[in-house]
């Protein structure tokens, strides 16, 4: 099945229900948004078949804290150009949604048990602005960030999502933004897709869609293949955190399934209640 005829079952499908669905995408090289791709096209199509939430809470690879869960509660999220060596169009990007200062603050008291607390000086990186850019282009929906910790392991991220996932049904759009395979070292552009790319993608689906995430939280089990996917883990636990926000009414819906550049994974998914 293609990405476009995936993306209009998910519009048929999303159309029946109030609960707020979840979204990771793999938002790749960050040419994806100033560039027309299969990646942006699919994004663009995606955003016309999402409901239109109340606000959006990001999960990206690209803010790593220690010891702590960080959620920006400003009122304007500055645009965060943290690339380097692009064309200058790159930099002259901007999303200048809103932020949502109360509900951001409400998630940090839910996420005291994961030592949350405030933040007003990070704003949106480009795992978050260059996709909601095409998602909703009006940049017209309050939207924040929250920080993973680097300190803690797979498992803690799966929380997280459990913690935040009673936002769902106050419509809000959780939106998770990394990569389920990541490792810049081994890229080949233009290349096939490695073989470690490959299998990690192919054992990440199948965990996903049988609902282990056990097993991809189990960074024992996952031995070498997760280190030869993720380097460092910071692409792979904004996936973790939607996963976890998920229960076992949702359906569950694949889109932009390539590896690019040999071993980056852009498999993007949603989690939608059936």
């Amino acid at each position: 099945m293609t990405t476009a005829e995936r993306l209009r079952r998910l519009r048929d499908s999303l159309s029946a229900s109030d609960r707020m669905p979840l979204v990771f995408l793999g938002h790749g090289s960050p040419m994806n948004a100033i560039e027309d791709t299969q990646f942006s096209r699919a994004w663009t199509e995606l955003g016309r078949s999402l409901p239109r939430p109340q606000a959006i809470l990001v999960v990206s690879a690209h803010w790593m804290t220690k010891g702590t869960t960080l959620v920006d509660v400003s009122a304007m999220p500055r645009t965060i150009h943290d690339f380097y060596g692009f064309p200058q169009a790159l930099y002259e990007e901007s999303y200048p949604a809103a932020g949502d200062p109360a509900l951001a603050r409400e998630v940090v008291t839910l996420l005291a048990s994961h030592h949350g607390a405030e933040d007003d000086t990070w704003g949106l990186d480009h795992g978050a602005w260059a996709v909601l850019k095409f998602l909703y282009p009006g940049a017209d929906v309050p939207v924040f960030q929250v920080s993973i910790d680097m300190t803690q392991d797979l498992p803690y991220h799966l929380e997280i999502g459990a913690v935040l996932s009673q936002l769902r049904d106050r419509g809000v759009l959780i939106l998770g933004s990394g990569n389920v395979v990541h490792n810049l070292r081994a890229m080949r552009p233009g290349g096939a897709p490695q073989d470690f790319a490959l299998e990690f993608d192919t054992l990440f689906t199948e965990s996903l869609e049988a609902r282990d995430f056990g097993r991809l939280a189990d960074r024992k089990g996952l031995g070498s293949l997760l280190t030869m996917a993720h380097p460092s883990v910071d692409h792979y636990i904004p996936a973790l955190t939607v996963a976890g926000a998920s229960d076992e009414k949702d359906a569950l819906t694949f889109m932009t399934d390539q590896i690019d550049l040999g071993s980056v994974s852009m498999r993007s998914f949603v989690f939608h209640a059936a």
